[in-house]
């Protein structure tokens, strides 16, 4: 009996952390680079993980009214946002001129193999993380309406003390 109370206990809590914290996983900025994500989420900065895809239009409209108060949101809060692209590698070409023509300003980062997704655990897009200074997933959010960027940014101006 006490060998299962100390399994499922265990079970609990490794549960509780891995809820917390995102996977280590390795991904390409546009640059063709290889960065891996726990590297952003352990840089001491409020992180915004926004993916997205190409096709998807909530996506790019979320992504475009976030990038109207982005600088904004960089100086007032100290905070990043990594805009994670799950496109396959044929739609693959399309991200980079995409970015260019938005004059999107994020670090853009892509999951072609939908490893980080399977790891975050989330089927659609537009799927937004909130993590804290030390990385923890604090928040999240599926889907977009107008507006929805003003909930986030009361999200990321609680974590800065604001």
């Amino acid at each position: 009996m006490r060998y299962l109370l100390l399994i499922a206990l265990t079970t609990i809590i490794s549960l509780q952390v891995s809820a917390q914290n995102i996977p280590s996983v390795s991904l390409k900025n546009l640059k063709g680079e290889t960065v891996n994500i726990s590297d952003y989420a352990n840089n001491g900065k409020i992180t915004v993980l926004s993916f997205w895809a190409t096709w998807c239009s909530p996506c790019k409209r979320e992504l475009d009214a976030i990038a109207e108060v982005y600088e904004e949101w960089q100086e007032e809060y100290d905070m990043e946002l990594l805009a994670i692209t799950i496109d396959d590698a044929r739609a693959l070409p399309k991200v980079k001129p995409m970015v260019e023509s938005k004059r999107w300003d994020y670090e853009i980062l892509s999951d072609v193999k939908q490893d980080l997704m399977r790891g975050m655990n989330f089927q659609n897009v537009p799927m937004t993380f909130l993590l804290d200074k030390e990385g923890n997933l604090v928040y999240t959010h599926s889907g977009y309406a107008p507006g929805d960027e003003y909930e986030l940014e009361d999200k990321i101006k609680a974590l800065a003390g604001k």
